[in-house]
């Protein structure tokens, strides 16, 4: 299985029609089908707003980069929307349903399995009890991260993250190329 070189990447690199895209493992490859992912940034607020912990969630035993933590979320169906996707995703994958989806920021990321756009959303208001259904663990995080390895797709939301609240820094504790065990 392809490893991403969670430390380095090449992000100069433009598709046909003029998208930055970010390559995880240096390579360029040819433009290729786009499979649009929707992500939650699931965010809890203090009383006055401020924006704190956020979630991640480990990739379950069975997927590509397995044990690798992210933000939560998945593939579009066809025909819905980013709302709709992630609404369900966080349902199937945490036994959660959410409030507001707040579009945020979209990336592209070239993995040597796939082409991802990543459409990443705020979340400050969901119901329910977390559920792992998927065999996957959870952490609530603050910068620096220290869960470990991390998916290149969430390198970008901890640089925002930091740039939001004016943090310096490293965004997370220490990079590992292997998942971690337990």
């Amino acid at each position: 299985m392809h490893q991403p070189r969670t430390g380095s990447t090449v992000s100069d690199r433009r598709t046909s029609r003029g998208e930055a895209v970010t390559s995880v493992d240096g390579i360029e490859r040819p433009d290729r089908e786009v499979v649009d992912v929707a992500v939650g940034v699931l965010v809890e607020r203090d009383a006055q707003g401020r924006e704190g912990r956020f979630l991640l969630t480990s990739r379950p035993d069975g997927k590509v980069y397995a044990g690798y933590w992210e933000f939560p979320g998945g593939k579009f169906e066809p025909g819905e929307t980013v709302e709709q996707a992630l609404r369900r995703e966080l349902h199937e994958e945490l036994g959660i349903t959410v409030g507001a989806v707040h579009p945020w920021q979209q990336e592209l990321f070239d993995y040597p399995h796939a082409r991802v756009r990543l459409h990443f959303c705020k979340v400050f208001e969901w119901t329910g009890v977390f559920e792992m259904r998927e065999g996957q663990r959870m952490a609530w995080e603050t910068l620096p991260v220290q869960s470990n390895p991390v998916l290149p797709g969430t390198l970008p939301v901890l640089r925002w993250f930091a740039a939001e609240r004016a943090f310096s820094g490293p965004t997370l504790a220490s990079v590992s190329h292997a998942p971690t065990s337990g």
